[in-house]
């Protein structure tokens, strides 16, 4: 069976459209997000909504579990969908709720987003005292039960103890490295060391706050800071995490960055001037342009196993590492 096309993160406003997107891409499987502020119950509603999806839709897509999933959407040309939560908000204040989570299917938790949470601090704080105890623990909890741990909105402090802190590799699902494009959200030199010397996975991000000139960005620069990346820190450990918002109305922002954290509007990766979604790069629009990657990819040196390991290869082998219980 040939190597697999995988995104390891997306937040679009799904709908049968986007799903028929999806199998024209040919996308083997997506982790998408059903978490930022909601409460268990919150996101409880969110399945709900994913499972009517299921149920409208079985010739496009299917909730995926395991590494195996993946293999058996690329046999049946269809596209598995993993779940993921971009804060720990749903798991409260209740350890025993992490294994609940993985019952319900959730295979990735980012332990912060821009903000300090429970577990964790995110990025936007301008202190960074790493895991509290409660987030030690969860990062037990999560190892213990095959919950990945994502940094990719955390702070560098708490990730690098996140990475210490953990007995099985974690990801930074979304996100490019600082040395290329200094956004807040993206990743040190000294933070992706750590992660891939540990054997985690970097998913790089297409989201154009997090780009080399945004928008703007081209094709080759992208795929020049891969190759750079492979460089630095080894191939096997790189993937894609696109971070696609496709069709997200602009009002979705003031969610993801404030929730019901704050009465004003905290612009984070964006600016009083484009409170909203930038656009996508034009190589790169939704689901049907992944071919533009894989050229450029090829056009910019990497050979062919390298690329099938970037594009979706090496995030099945973490999933088929990760995603059980410890053994």
């Amino acid at each position: 069976m040939s190597a697999p096309l995988i995104d390891n993160l997306q937040y679009c406003n799904f709908s049968p459209k986007i799903f028929r997107q999806l199998r024209e891409g040919g996308v083997d499987a997506i982790h998408v997000t059903i978490a930022y502020h909601e409460s268990f119950r919150e996101m409880v509603l969110n399945l709900e909504q994913w499972n009517r999806w299921f149920e409208a839709h079985p010739d496009l897509i299917f909730k995926g579990l395991t590494g195996d999933d993946v293999r058996r959407a690329q046999s049946e040309n269809r596209t598995a969908v993993f779940f993921g939560f971009q804060n720990p908000s749903p798991i409260e204040d209740d350890i025993g709720l992490i294994e609940i989570c993985h019952q319900l299917g959730i295979r990735f938790m980012q332990l912060s987003y821009n903000n300090q949470s429970l577990l964790a601090t995110g990025c936007y704080e301008a202190e960074d005292p790493g895991l509290t105890r409660f987030g030690k623990q969860a990062v037990a909890e999560m190892n213990r039960v095959g919950l990945v741990i994502d940094m990719s909105h955390s702070a560098d402090r708490s990730t690098l103890e996140a990475i210490d802190h953990s007995a099985r590799p974690i990801a930074i699902t979304h996100a490019n490295p600082h040395w290329w494009h200094p956004a807040l959200r993206n990743k040190s030199d000294t933070v992706l060391k750590a992660l891939t010397g540990r054997g985690g996975m970097l998913g790089f991000s297409l989201y154009p706050h997090h780009l080399k000139d945004g928008s703007n960005c081209t094709l080759d620069s992208f795929c020049q800071m891969i190759a750079e990346a492979a460089d630095r820190y080894g191939v096997d450990h790189l993937g894609l995490g696109s971070d696609l918002c496709q069709d997200q109305p602009d009002a979705v922002v003031e969610w993801m960055r404030v929730g019901r954290w704050s009465k004003a509007m905290d612009y984070g990766e964006g600016s009083a001037s484009n409170p909203g979604f930038p656009p996508m790069p034009d190589w790169f629009r939704d689901n049907r342009d992944w071919g533009n990657i894989r050229q450029g990819l090829s056009q910019t040196g990497f050979a062919e196993p390298e690329i099938d390991g970037i594009m979706g290869g090496n995030w099945l082998r973490f999933y088929d590492e990760n995603f059980g219980p410890q053994p």
